[in-house]
């Protein structure tokens, strides 16, 4: 399995209560949710990954728990992953989403 199901689950019932366009995609060797088109969070093996807009990716990455996606050995422009400590609650979890789809509104 290259991503946690529960994890994808937990964020398919989260964007069930968007109305809006919303499609799945297998992405980075995880799965993408993506909105209109464009990335909005995903995940890859038991981590978050979330697409967030440039202005705001320094104080993301001071939180605890993120850190710069780098599938290739360098930081991926506008993604984090977001350990499990990072959203176990659903409260959490809704943060990096509305995050991601604020991203992906952006780029529309």
């Amino acid at each position: 399995m290259a991503y946690d199901d529960e994890i994808a689950k937990r964020i398919q019932h989260a964007l069930a209560l968007i109305p809006e366009d919303l499609t799945e995609k297998k992405m980075f060797g995880g799965i993408a949710f993506l909105y209109h088109g464009k990335m909005t969070v995903g995940v890859v093996k038991h981590e978050l990954m979330v697409r967030v807009i440039d202005t705001k990716m320094e104080s993301i990455l001071k939180q605890e728990h993120t850190r710069p996606m780098d599938f290739t050995g360098k930081p991926m422009k506008e993604f984090v992953f977001v350990s499990q400590e990072g959203f176990r609650s659903e409260e959490q979890l809704q943060l990096w989403i509305e995050l991601g789809l604020e991203h992906a509104k952006s780029k529309l």
